[in-house]
């Protein structure tokens, strides 16, 4: 069940036309908005559409669409029967909907009117769909977004307009969060950056970012070469992650292809059978896994892995004009939150953050046999390496 918090109550007491949230990490924006929205459509005594909206459909259905159907799920309210999976719209049975689209789809961005309209990580889209869906709004529009940097919210919307008001919410807001989330938040107070935006929702440049100039695309391009396939083993904690990379015009081109929790090896080798047949580079510290999807027939080799290798790879990366397709939804996300670890005085260092990087570390393998200096006898001596530790290991 989900619980009511400061944070959804102080949703819910907003009047203006314009409602605008902002905040920091695990406040709460997001559910605190679609638990109100759901809560009107299933009381609206004459039907009403809701439409909520995001920057790519991809990013929907990780994010507000997953939500939607979590919420409802939660408190036994959805029903398969009543979901158009096609075009995405839920039918309430007192026959009020809730539409999901993503700002790039123009004709939804121009066509029929609604009653309500959300916009979710407002600053990931663009002034004119705001413009465009608020002008189509008959009674109210929230949107949200952590600050982490300055867009169209403050150029354009509330220097210009009185129909708006801001709430900022936190973490503290959030009184549903774990003693533990609560903790792994609080850890980060000394990175002053990151704190004033994720921990107090104000305002700011978040410190240490590690990829900063890179670029969204529709889609790739006919002429764009396949060149090579990344690919970081995961399980049960941790997806398996696989990114196409293609050469195109002096720049590369990133495409997430999976990123899938409780793979087998086999399972692995039946879904890359399935994709355009390229190189795939894997992470060397499973040469077990290697050899079995080997098997399989697929064509691949370990990446270099040593001293230094990480930071080397990401200098590679940070040097290439970089595009990454718009439906490639966590590869996006890691981008965008991939930082350099710090210290206990808040000191940034020349070493990544752990966590949230596994299709980042399936860019980077696979860039490992593009970059020059990399040669086909390092690769293989590496792999022989680490096969003859864990058969060591084994024999212990």
């Amino acid at each position: 069940m989900y619980s009511i918090t400061t944070a959804t109550k102080k949703v819910q007491s907003m009047t203006k036309r314009i409602r605008i949230l902002q905040g920091g990490t695990s406040a709460s924006k997001t559910i605190s908005v679609l638990l109100y929205l759901i809560h009107l459509a299933q009381s609206d005594t004459k039907a009403t559409l809701t439409s909520v909206v995001s920057e790519s459909f991809p990013h929907h259905r990780r994010g507000a669409l997953r939500d939607v159907k979590n919420i409802m799920q939660a408190h036994h309210y959805w029903k398969d029967s009543l979901w158009n999976a096609t075009d995405s719209i839920y039918t309430f049975e007192t026959g009020s909907k809730m539409e999901f689209f993503s700002t790039d789809n123009g004709d939804k961005l121009r066509g029929a009117r609604r009653d309500r309209c959300f916009m979710n990580e407002a600053n990931n889209c663009t002034l004119d769909a705001f413009e465009q869906l608020e002008v189509r709004t008959k009674e109210f529009f929230y949107l949200d977004y952590n600050p982490s940097n300055e867009f169209w919210v403050f150029t354009d919307v509330m220097p210009h307009r009185d129909d708006w008001e801001k709430v900022i919410l936190t973490y503290k807001d959030n009184e549903a969060l774990s003693p533990e989330i609560v903790a792994s938040i609080e850890q980060r107070k000394n990175r002053k950056g990151w704190w004033a935006v994720y921990g107090e929702g104000q305002l700011g440049e978040v410190e240490g970012k590690i990829y900063k100039d890179w670029a969204i695309i529709d889609e790739i391009p006919h002429e764009a070469r396949l060149e090579r396939r990344g690919l970081d083993f995961g399980y049960t904690n941790d997806p398996t992650a696989m990114v196409d990379i293609y050469y195109y015009n002096g720049g590369y081109i990133l495409d997430e292809v999976c990123y899938q929790k409780g793979m087998s090896n086999k399972e692995i080798a039946e879904s890359i059978k399935n994709m355009t047949q390229t190189m795939v580079i894997a992470d060397s510290a499973e040469p077990k896994s290697i050899d079995e999807i080997r098997l399989y027939g697929i064509n691949m080799m370990p990446a270099v892995k040593g001293a230094g290798s990480i930071n080397q790879g990401i200098q590679f990366v940070q040097q290439q004009r970089i595009s990454v397709t718009k439906r490639s939804g966590n590869l996006i996300k890691e981008y965008r939150n991939y930082l350099w670890a710090t210290d206990k005085q808040g000191k940034i260092l020349n070493e990544p953050e752990g966590g949230l990087d596994h299709a980042l570390d399936a860019v980077r393998y696979a860039f490992t046999s593009i970059a020059p200096k990399q040669h086909e006898k390092d690769r293989l001596k590496q792999f022989a390496i680490t096969r003859m530790n864990l058969a060591s290991n084994d024999n212990v």
